[in-house]
């Protein structure tokens, strides 16, 4: 399974990529705007900011990998799992 540092080690290998504590756990941003972060320990996965639009067709076009929580619902935000993130990587 992925873990924090690799998760870590993709965010800051993208440009301009800057990490901060956010809701006290690890967040990734460009320019100010976040763009990931890692959800509690208790929760797991990654909170991943999308624009409407994606968010929908995350949503309905791979199930199995996306997913959301009321908390979520009207905010452009999709949860997926870090060990998908390490997959979709890997090929």
């Amino acid at each position: 399974m992925a873990t924090e540092d690799d998760v870590r080690a993709i965010a800051l290998s993208l440009p301009g990529t800057t990490e901060e504590q956010w809701y006290q756990t690890p967040g990734y941003k460009v320019a100010g705007k976040g763009f990931l972060r890692l959800r509690t320990e208790a929760e797991g996965g990654l909170v991943v900011f999308v624009s409407d639009r994606e968010k929908e067709a995350l949503l309905t076009g791979n199930p199995d990998a996306f997913f959301t929580t009321p908390h979520y619902d009207g905010y452009p935000v999709v949860l997926t799992w870090t060990i998908l993130i390490m997959m979709s990587c890997a090929s």
